[in-house]
């Protein structure tokens, strides 16, 4: 037996209807059922692999990812991930969001652990503690994988390497209804726990992939895509470029900005007015005002004209 566990579970495996949440009698619980396994040592095997997932090596040696938070983890089951582990806190399961997410684990397939205050504060991060984290297997990241709509609008993430951010971008490009985020030449890997945490679980709604800048270009190319890419410096402003073509918008490095990989006749350089002292806008920012530009565009008969803002 596994150190600190007791008894065994055997859960059903079983899919999820989305977004309708399944609930075991017919409507939402007032309590959580209670996992059938406990952990109660800090040293338990589970608990030392799970906090080990919270570096990137582990993750990609492992194949498995850290989902803290119970919204973050319904949209993983939405999205149809598979769970490995589940960790909950019972008198941490405060809000009815994490009641109803604990009360429909048992039909995800997980093995799920119930962990007393101080386990669960070795697992969680993040300042937002809502009893509920997850081990599931990391998704694939391949461009193969990435199929997108007629009329697609792509954003591209070059070099980016705060996690925060990068969830940030990922969450402003679902509400935006963007079809896919691609991560080139990343510095950090999509599935890090704080760019989960930061997307609000969104980063699992949306295709999402990881390249290099020069499969990348190529692929935005051989998809027929026009590319905008967002330099200080670019000629064009994004006002007066039209989004209404299939399209990618390309955001580099938070300090370096785009590398050369992102120029040339096919690149379109463009660029926010900066009206202050400062000469950018944090990516996630610049990221939303683009993506936004774009819908706006999209919805509107209005046809971007050369010298208008």
């Amino acid at each position: 037996m596994n150190q600190g566990a007791k008894e065994t579970a055997s859960p059903v495996r079983g899919g999820l209807p989305r977004p309708e949440p399944r609930w075991a009698s017919g409507g939402p619980p007032s309590r959580p059922i209670l996992p059938m396994l406990s952990i109660t040592s800090l040293h338990n095997p589970h608990v030392k692999a799970a906090v080990r997932l919270r570096e990137r090596k582990h993750r990609e040696k492992q194949g498995q990812i850290l989902i803290d938070g119970a919204r973050e983890l319904r949209r993983a089951i939405d999205a149809g991930l598979a769970l490995v582990e589940v960790f909950v806190c019972p008198t941490l399961c405060r809000s009815r969001e994490a009641r109803q997410m604990a009360a429909i684990l048992p039909s995800t397939g997980a093995t799920i652990f119930s962990v007393t205050e101080p386990v669960f504060a070795k697992l969680a991060f993040g300042d937002r503690v809502e009893g509920i984290l997850a081990v599931a297997a990391m998704p694939e990241q391949g461009l193969d994988r990435v199929r997108l709509p007629a009329l697609p609008l792509v954003a591209v993430l070059e070099g980016l390497e705060k996690p925060g951010n990068l969830g940030a971008v990922v969450r402003s490009a679902d509400a935006a209804g963007v079809s896919a985020v691609i991560a080139a030449d990343p510095r950090t890997d999509l599935y890090n726990p704080n760019a989960i945490r930061a997307s609000l679980g969104t980063i699992f709604a949306m295709p999402v992939a990881a390249a290099t800048a020069a499969d990348t270009v190529a692929w935005l190319k051989r998809q027929g895509l026009r590319i905008f890419a967002a330099r200080v410096d670019g000629s064009v402003l994004y006002t007066q470029v039209d989004f209404r073509v299939p399209a990618a918008v390309v955001l580099g490095n938070e300090a370096q900005g785009l590398t050369a990989a992102w120029s040339g006749a096919e690149v379109t350089a463009v660029r926010l007015p900066m009206l202050g002292l400062g000469d950018s806008l944090n990516v996630s920012a610049a990221a939303a005002v683009l993506f936004y530009e774009a819908v706006r565009q999209r919805s509107s008969a209005t046809v971007p004209r050369p010298g208008t803002a």
